[in-house]
């Protein structure tokens, strides 16, 4: 399988080789939820969390946080998407009904996704210290699939960072560290509360009309220090309007995606990606009700996804 090297930045098709195989190692501390836990922050959600991103519907405002997906959608190599629809050879009953039938041929990893933790490794040994030879199969992975996902309905945050910076579209290569992620908050009057999730907002997409292989290539981005203050504030998920989430280039190059490593391996904390963010930046919806429901597709370490912002 042949990957491409993406111009000062390592394809993320590559994430799962590049990661597990570093110098790094895992943790010697396993989740604060327990040696058997396979949900990680997951497990801080609960009735309050959905009454509390309940209490914000207001206006009764919907908005898709999806992108679609389709032919022309830019990915990673050798990530690709494919779909092909039969019509049913004649009609049938008295009634004449037809039909059309659709396969989907596709990576789960394009367009806007949820990476669970079976898609990033330190050394081959993932979250909670599980190695990736007790769970690796031919037919899919037997821990960590995105299909054992409750869903997740909690208060979503949306940080305006092209608005904070004072850009029409953040820069590629810029991080969002510490000081970035508390001046915004500060900004816009709001506060990270355990259970939240959090997603950035970079007018990152109008790229999509232009130049889809710069949208791909490099953009702004979760910092290191960034994901760690994230995590320490107990959110469960963090998105953001960009193909990885985190800084491309990446702050050390020696070090290969770095965020994905501490979010999914160490922290516990889910990552989605490829998010269209401009209508909440629009309408200033900084706070929310976040629904996701994750497709129950067995063994898999992605999943396409449609989450959902109510107001």
């Amino acid at each position: 399988m042949q990957f491409r090297q993406l111009p000062r930045a390592v394809s993320c098709s590559l994430l799962l080789t590049a990661i597990m195989g570093s110098s790094l190692s895992a943790k010697d501390s396993g989740s604060k939820y327990g040696p058997d836990d396979r949900l990680g922050a997951i497990n801080l959600l609960g009735p309050k969390q959905v009454k509390e991103g309940a209490s914000l519907v207001t206006k009764g405002k919907v908005y898709s946080l999806a992108l679609e997906t389709n032919s022309e959608t830019p990915a990673y190599e050798p990530r690709t998407y494919g779909i092909e629809t039969v019509q049913a050879p004649e009609p049938f009953g008295v009634n004449q009904i037809t039909f059309l039938d659709d396969q989907v041929t596709t990576f789960n990893g394009i367009g806007t996704q949820i990476d669970g933790f079976g898609h990033a490794g330190s050394n081959s040994v993932h979250y909670n210290g599980v190695p990736v030879e007790s769970f690796l199969t031919p037919n899919g992975i037997q821990e960590f699939s995105t299909s054992k996902l409750p869903p997740i309905v909690t208060r979503g945050i949306l940080l305006d960072m092209a608005k904070f910076l004072g850009k029409d579209r953040v820069a590629a290569g810029t991080p969002y560290n510490r000081k970035e992620i508390k001046g915004a908050l500060k900004s816009q009057n709001i506060s990270i509360e355990s259970g939240d999730v959090v997603i950035f907002h970079a007018g990152w997409n109008q790229l999509l009309e232009v130049d889809k292989q710069q949208w791909l290539a490099a953009h702004p981005g979760l910092g290191e220090d960034g994901a760690a203050y994230l995590a320490s504030q107990g959110v469960v998920a963090i998105g953001a309007d960009t193909a990885a989430l985190e800084v491309i280039p990446f702050e050390n190059p020696e070090k290969v995606f770095p965020v994905h490593q501490k979010l999914l391996v160490d922290e516990g904390v889910y990552i989605l990606e490829a998010l269209r963010t401009e209508e909440l930046a629009r309408d200033k919806a900084y706070e929310f009700m976040f629904v996701l429901g994750v497709p129950k597709l067995g063994g898999s370490v992605q999943a396409m996804i449609n989450p959902i912002a109510i107001r």
